[in-house]
């Protein structure tokens, strides 16, 4: 993986604490307003995390491929990835 790695983890390590903490108010029976909220912060955080990646990946691993085919397989999946994300 070519994202920095302190970022990607950090950002990761934030939305693994705010997961544990969306259980713990499940588990307390808190307001379901709150539960979403904090749920669509936790993918804010997960969507950042992927940008990351997926930049790193346009500007290394498509960017340095060997060969045209390389980086026409590589630009292939990158779109393939995008169509799942604005699916």
């Amino acid at each position: 993986m070519m994202a920095d790695t302190k970022t990607v983890l950090r950002l990761l390590k934030t939305a693994r604490g705010q997961l544990d903490g969306i259980i713990k108010m499940v588990e307390d029976d808190r307001y379901c307003i709150d539960i979403s909220q904090q749920v669509m912060a936790t993918e804010a955080i997960l969507n950042r995390t992927n940008k990351e990646i997926l930049a790193a990946h346009l500007k290394h691993c498509v960017q340095e491929a060997a060969s045209p085919e390389e980086r026409n397989q590589k630009i292939e999946e990158f779109v393939q990835t995008l169509g799942r994300i604005l699916k």
